[in-house]
C-alpha cells in the first residue's frame, strides 16, 4: 500500500475525511447516550441513524473529484 502523493492536503481538505471524523463523533455520542439517560430527551438510535447517513456521504465524497485535491 502506498499513500497518495498529497496525503497532507487530503487530510486537511477532503470532505470524506471530515465526514468520517463526524461519523466517529456521532458513534461516540451513541455510546455515551445511555450515561445521559433522562438528562437529554434524545430517542435511542438517532445518533446511529445519523452515523449511517454520514458514512454514506463520506463514501460518496471519496468518489467525487474535489477541487484542489488532484493526485499529482
Amino acid at each position: 500500500m502506498k499513500p497518495v502523493a498529497n496525503w497532507r492536503a487530503v487530510l486537511r481538505k477532503a470532505w470524506s475525511i471530515r465526514l468520517m471524523l463526524l461519523a466517529g463523533l456521532l458513534s461516540g455520542a451513541e455510546v455515551a447516550l445511555p450515561l445521559l439517560d433522562g438528562v437529554l430527551p434524545i430517542p435511542p438510535g438517532i445518533f446511529a441513524g445519523l452515523t449511517f447517513f454520514t458514512v454514506g456521504a463520506a463514501f460518496v465524497a471519496r468518489l467525487v473529484v474535489q477541487k484542489g485535491l488532484s493526485d499529482e
